[in-house]
């Protein structure tokens, strides 16, 4: 039996993952939103039976088994930690939190409950072509690992603001380009070479500060444009450059070298290996979205196709993996293995983080992973150490 969905926000990610959720045979059961007007308004149109913008609400309902978070980046480590702690599924939006520390209680969470699955939304692993494109990789379409040159990254889109100021144009509470977009192109570039970035440098950087919705006294903070390079741990530089420059469209490619390459511009994959006079057409998407009548098409074309596809993909095993099985467990991870976990979203973390200091110090920077909670107060500990443990 499927179990029963809480959600948390009301953006249009979640009205178009419901429609999807409920073909796959779930049931939504309940909808959290930041104001009680909010959750109402998608609740109506989505016909959610049940509305709050009270946390506990939602996750202390009998009939809700698996959460997914789509709401801004400063709740996820919250609501997950919760939710995992009282027994529930988790499914959260990239990124995982907004900083490493966030994100470790996050990992520490998922580890204290391994019965129970925790994974983050990074669906372009469950896009078609780049699961192609790994499979091909591992087969030595490219040689072999140490072949692996170059990897290059371009994504080219509109604005992700909205007509009004939220937290989309605050930096502080995870807006931007870099974690939104980043964070999806730095845990597929490590999925796809199987090796992480050792050391960054990037250039961040808001070049729209006011527009003709947003002026007064507040300015946006969050990042429009980045251009970063990473060191992977096998030698493999990657280029990645992301722009909200370009109103009303979507591109995004993503080129790998070695003895040949292999490309996925859109949701098709091709290769050529060295020697071969052209390229050749390895995968092409024809899946049509508009068999899922049920979405919104307005609301589906202010979400990329790939990201919208590996999205139904992703959903799709995770079905699979609350299946009845023959052991009677009820569920099954194998199907969403292929998922981010939240020690990806750690490591996505980590990046984010390198690359933020490198743009303000203007220099390569180490990617540390984080495996304690820095002190909030190194003085005021220090100062209870050399007092033997009592603090005054």
């Amino acid at each position: 039996m499927l179990p029963g969905i809480g959600v948390f926000g009301t953006g249009n990610i979640i009205k178009v993952a419901v429609p999807i959720l409920r073909e796959k045979g779930f049931k939504i059961e309940a909808i959290w939103g930041r104001t009680l007007s909010a959750a109402e308004e998608v609740a109506k149109e989505l016909d959610i039976p049940f509305y709050t913008n009270r946390v506990d609400d939602v996750l202390l309902r009998k009939d809700v088994d698996l959460i997914f978070i789509i709401s801004s980046p400063n709740l996820h480590a919250q609501i997950a930690v919760k939710a995992l702690g009282i027994g529930k599924h988790v499914l959260c939006d990239k990124p995982a939190g907004l900083c490493q520390s966030e994100a470790l209680k996050m990992v520490r969470a998922s580890q204290y409950y391994p019965s129970l699955i925790s994974i983050v939304n990074h669906s372009l692993r469950f896009l078609p072509a780049f699961a192609q494109m790994r499979r091909a990789i591992a087969e030595g379409f490219l040689g072999t690992e140490k072949d692996l040159t170059v990897c290059d990254v371009r994504v080219q889109m509109g604005s992700l603001l909205h007509d009004v100021y939220d937290w989309l144009c605050d930096d502080t509470m995870g807006g931007g380009v870099l974690t939104l977009v980043g964070s999806h192109v730095i845990d597929l570039v490590s999925h796809l070479l199987s090796q992480r970035a050792v050391k960054v440098h990037g250039v961040v950087r808001t070049f729209t500060k006011q527009n003709e919705n947003i002026n007064g006294i507040r300015n946006i903070s969050s990042p429009d444009f980045c251009s970063f390079q990473m060191e992977m741990s096998r030698g493999t530089l990657v280029t990645v450059t992301l722009n909200n420059h370009l109103p009303g469209q979507f591109h995004q490619e993503v080129l790998i070298c070695g003895k040949g390459h292999l490309v996925v511009r859109g949701g098709d994959l091709y290769g050529m290996k060295i020697g071969a006079p052209k390229e050749e057409v390895i995968y092409l998407d024809v899946e049509d979205l508009q068999k899922y009548g049920s979405i919104n098409p307005v609301v589906a074309s202010t979400i990329p196709k790939p990201y919208m596809k590996g999205l139904i993909k992703m959903m799709g095993a995770l079905r699979e993996a609350f299946l009845p099985v023959e052991d009677k467990r009820g569920w099954v991870k194998e199907p969403v293995a292929l998922a981010a976990t939240f020690e990806d979203g750690l490591y996505v973390q980590a990046v984010i983080d390198a690359l933020r200091k490198s743009s303000a110090n203007k220099e390569w920077v180490k990617v540390t992973i984080i495996t304690e909670e820095p002190d909030p107060n190194p003085l005021l500990s220090a100062a209870v150490r050399r007092s033997g443990g009592i603090s005054i």
